[in-house]
């Protein structure tokens, strides 16, 4: 190919590129409203839409004038994008559970399947196979199959690397939770990413959470156990073995002492208390039996104005003023994004954090806020990346190449 034929198609995939932008997140558009957004010749516009009408990636609807929007001279041609073209998986590998979720190209959601995981009898071949499974239910709820995924997303709770493959721990934790799903799903998808969970409420709280907009925050799955998504210059950090976010340094750090999560921190905070009789006699978290507590019980009697629960709240909140400070100082953010299941509930743990957080910090301290999107934020996000691959990837899919490369192929 000679240098002027390389040039020319390299601004005709940059043409491609530019438009199919632009209509993935338009409604119906004119080649008019084209040429207003992204600055090409009404010719080059033109030939463009055709191609990827040809390419199966948008619709030609009906003209202005049959649907009332044009009166005069010759109507304008209207062009759609086709979210319904192909689909997209998101998987959430979690310790106890799978979840995946089949969505269209715009991250709708056309059928999910969830599946119980024994962690006590669990493997990495059994993982392996559970997934499979729960993709395929997905796919059948959805009334899709496997020829129609453009690009599948898995989370895991271990550090996954640039190639989607987990680090060697000591316990074989890490690859128990990601057996090689990069190649489980090889044959499944043209497209298959796999990332840490917390990684990926990261991705889900910038697309449609607590930080859309905002390009330096750390989403930390707070649950359990936490875990960071690391959020900074308006990009994902993952780190030479996919480690960033990982949350074992606070067994060392004074005020946290593990990366116990908040959950388990307010149910051991209020044991202490009730052991201890020194809450409130009004308080009725002195009257419960310490044997069946859980958080969200402690969180409601906090959130209603108990003493003794609002109490625990401020203990477990300094604890989490110190990680966010933490990754205050680390990285530069601007908010921690308290997220997960845990988050519809942690409002008096929050404010105590932003209460306790130090004054002493050369930097500005984040801001601690809880997260709108629930415990399916993992699963969110891994349609979110999902839809993210389908879209850098579109051009290149056999299923959405030119009509004539698909005649030589």
């Amino acid at each position: 190919m000679t240098d002027a034929m390389s040039a020319a198609a390299s601004l005709r995939r940059r043409s491609l590129e530019t438009v199919l932008a632009h209509a993935w997140d338009a409604d119906a558009f004119t080649a008019s409203d084209v040429m207003a957004t992204v600055g090409l010749t009404r010719s080059t516009t033109i030939d463009v839409l055709d191609e990827l009408v040809a390419r199966g990636l948008l619709a030609e609807m009906p003209n202005a004038r049959t649907v009332g929007e044009y009166s005069k001279g010759r109507p304008a041609r209207r062009f759609a994008f086709r979210p319904e073209a192909a689909v997209v998986v998101g998987v959430d590998a979690g310790r106890g559970h799978l979840t995946a979720t089949v969505a269209d190209l715009r991250g709708r959601t056309l059928g999910s399947s969830r599946l119980a995981v024994d962690p006590e009898q669990d493997s990495a071949a059994r993982r392996r196979r559970a997934a499979e499974a729960t993709v395929a239910a997905a796919l059948t709820r959805a009334h899709r199959d496997r020829s129609d995924i453009a690009a599948l997303c898995v989370g895991v709770p271990a550090p996954v690397d640039r190639s989607g493959r987990s680090p060697v721990h000591h316990d074989g934790f890490w690859e128990r939770m990601n057996p090689g799903f990069i190649d489980t799903f090889a044959d499944w998808a043209p497209v298959v990413r796999v990332e840490n969970d917390a990684s990926l409420a990261a991705v889900a709280e910038q697309a449609r959470g607590a930080a859309v907009g905002v390009e330096d925050f750390i989403a930390l799955l707070a649950g359990e156990r936490f875990g960071a998504g690391i959020w900074v210059d308006g990009r994902l950090l993952r780190g030479a073995h996919g480690g960033a976010g990982e949350t074992v340094a606070f067994d060392r750090v004074a005020g946290v002492g593990s990366a116990e999560g908040l959950a388990p921190r307010c149910v051991d905070a209020a044991r202490a208390a009730i052991a201890s009789g020194r809450l409130p006699a009004t308080s009725a978290l002195a009257e419960m039996d310490p044997a069946t507590l859980d958080a969200k019980t402690v969180l409601d009697l906090a959130d209603r104005g108990d003493e003794g629960a609002l109490e625990v709240a401020r203990e477990v909140g300094a604890a989490l003023s110190i990680v966010a400070a933490t990754f205050g100082s680390l990285f530069d953010v601007r908010t921690v994004v308290v997220s997960g299941a845990i988050a519809a509930g942690a409002a008096p743990i929050i404010a105590a954090a932003r209460a306790a957080l130090p004054r002493a910090l050369d930097l500005p301290a984040p801001d601690i806020v809880a997260s709108p999107l629930g415990a399916d934020i993992v699963s969110i996000g891994a349609v979110a990346a999902a839809v993210d691959a389908a879209r850098a990837s579109a051009l290149d899919l056999a299923a959405f190449a030119h009509p004539e490369e698909r005649a030589r192929a």
